[in-house]
């Protein structure tokens, strides 16, 4: 139930005004109990304010992601497994945590141990698909993730840059912002703290740029160089990575401004990461390779990120404060931080078909990393000298975990999966043409059921048709360009609006004006009263204020 509906369901009540706000209370922090984080989220937002806060926000919107993708992957794939799954033979030693290889191999971890048969619990009765199950979860998967990003997108882009005056400015954030629900004194000074931040923020001007391109790309270089380190268990050849996937933006780094945004560090080679998959493609069982490669990368990548919080903050807090007090306190950097956040998502969308388990291993990281940032900024930064526009970049930071990760991810599962023929000794596809194989004979087998004709029709005359894909794209522009159309419209009504009030209010002081001048001439030895000593035009432009928020919140 929403936060309105709870509201309308509290009005129809029949109780008195006071116990209705006291069940509303009640229900508030009865819900606030449930969310995730909620407190430390508060506390974080009122002691740094939003810019600081938007990094912790979005760090709980990726794990989210990773844990809805770990509950369908487990359900759909994993548990099937378990039921005719073989036990392992390979012993474990403690280095496969390290290296992703030996023990691990033989086990759900990895795409070359799920097996291609159709599986029946008892004899002559309902079956499971393995093949079907597999290739339907990651697709439906990438299909939710494309369309929950667009959605988020696009109420986020309308919301802070087609009309951001509706939640800007101090004065609405003074007069119409302040929660009278609140009567706990800690809650009540926590409140009084996120807005006087958030004020400072608006006054600071444009949101800053990111720093330290330079030392960003290092930290990945150096994630490079950890991760060639690693052996395969089972072969003496080096784990053969592109150095461009390991490093986004590596190839031109050189050429980079010293002060550039974040847009030029985030630069994914795409080339590069289908050469890796290529590279992989001759070899036995390339699946479970590539997939123990990310695995070694997505444990790269926390461990750096667990150093980075140690070295580049806890050490520079103690140099700061003890030996160069010139340095000082070292600021939260969000650019670099969220960078580490959409990197370490992107090789999560990548190795999902080829470890369906890697959303979990990735949850549990991002799980300790939200609690080692956070200790780390209570104990060791301070809140950036110029803010960022926090609502502005949460668009900006969802607009690059679309493009370029998400977009480049799935044409990198696109071309394996239309492309690339499976191994033929392991995985769920072995012995197919391609992955995609699979759907194209399961819907031959549907031909023959009378009551499932209907899906081999759309399948074939939808699904297969490149005009069907034509027609849709045609018909998304032009419902865009008339959505477009239609705000654009609204913003022009709600300016010629605000127009019309400001010239009213100045038509008003005119009269004003006139009819005080009449008033002396009629009456020049009449003594000015008090009230009159103030202008009417100083009162104009908290008037305009006022109704310029309200009108723009109507519209």
């Amino acid at each position: 139930m929403s936060k309105r509906e709870r509201i309308k369901a509290i009005q129809k009540m029949p109780e008195t005004m006071k116990r209705k706000r006291e069940i509303r209370n009640s229900l508030s922090e009865y819900f606030y109990r449930l969310s995730f984080w909620h407190k430390t989220l508060k506390i974080i937002g009122g002691e740094f304010g939003t810019s600081v806060l938007s990094y912790f926000i979005f760090l709980k919107w990726l794990l989210n992601f990773n844990i809805f993708s770990f509950l369908i992957n487990f359900g759909f794939i994993t548990i099937p497994q378990f039921v005719t799954a073989e036990p392992n033979n390979l012993s474990f030693t403690g280095l496969e945590l390290l290296t992703g290889a030996g023990y691990f191999q033989q086990t759900v971890l990895y795409y070359g141990f799920y097996t291609n048969a159709t599986i029946r619990k008892v004899k002559n009765g309902a079956s499971y698909n393995m093949q079907l199950a597999y290739i339907f979860t990651v697709g439906i998967y990438f299909v939710i993730c494309l369309l929950i990003l667009l959605f988020s997108m696009a109420k986020s882009f309308s919301r802070n840059f087609i009309n951001p005056q509706t939640y800007s400015g101090n004065a609405s954030k003074l007069l119409c912002t302040w929660d009278f629900n609140i009567t706990n004194e800690k809650a009540v000074k926590l409140k009084q703290k996120n807005l006087s931040t958030q004020i400072k923020v608006e006054n600071t001007g444009d949101s800053r740029r990111c720093k330290g391109t330079e030392s960003a790309c290092w930290s990945h270089s150096a994630k490079a160089c950890a991760l060639i380190s690693f052996w395969h268990s089972d072969s003496s050849m080096i784990v053969r990575f592109p150095i461009n996937l390991s490093l986004p933006g590596f190839g031109s780094w050189h050429t980079v401004p010293k002060h550039s945004g974040l847009l030029d560090l985030h630069h994914f080679s795409l080339p590069d990461v289908h050469a890796f998959v290529f590279s992989f493609h001759p070899l036995k069982c390339w699946e479970t390779l590539i997939g123990q490669d990310i695995y070694r990368l997505v444990l790269v990548d926390f461990i750096f990120c667990l150093l980075g919080s140690f070295f580049g903050e806890f050490l520079r807090r103690i140099i700061g404060t003890t030996v160069c007090l010139s340095l000082g306190v070292p600021e939260f950097d969000i650019g670099r931080s969220v960078l580490d956040l959409i990197y370490a998502q992107t090789l999560t969308w990548i190795g999902i078909l080829f470890s369906p388990l890697l959303p979990g291993i990735q949850m549990m990281s991002f799980f300790i990393v939200f609690y080692v940032k956070k200790v780390s900024l209570m104990r060791n930064c301070q809140p950036p000298r110029k803010a960022w526009r926090a609502a502005q970049m949460t668009t900006f930071f969802m607009f690059l975990l679309f493009f370029p990760s998400l977009s480049g991810v799935l044409s990198v599962i696109a071309v394996t999966v239309w492309r690339l023929k499976p191994s033929e000794g392991c995985g769920p596809f072995r012995g197919l043409p391609s992955i995609y194989a699979a759907i194209s004979e399961w819907v031959k087998i549907l031909e023959n059921y009378v009551d499932s004709k209907w899906v081999a029709w759309i399948y074939n005359n939808l699904i297969t048709s490149e005009l069907f894909f034509f027609i849709l794209s045609v018909v998304i522009l032009v419902i865009t360009y008339l959505y477009w159309q239609i705000i654009k419209g609204r913003r022009t009504m709600a300016k010629l609006l605000r127009e019309q009030i400001i010239n009213g209010a100045k038509d008003k002081m005119f009269l004003l004006e006139k009819l005080r001048m009449l008033q002396r001439i009629e009456n020049p030895f009449t003594p000015r009263r008090q009230d009159q000593q103030v202008s009417p035009v100083a009162q104009i432009p908290l008037f305009q204020s006022c109704v310029h928020y309200s009108c723009v919140g109507f519209f």
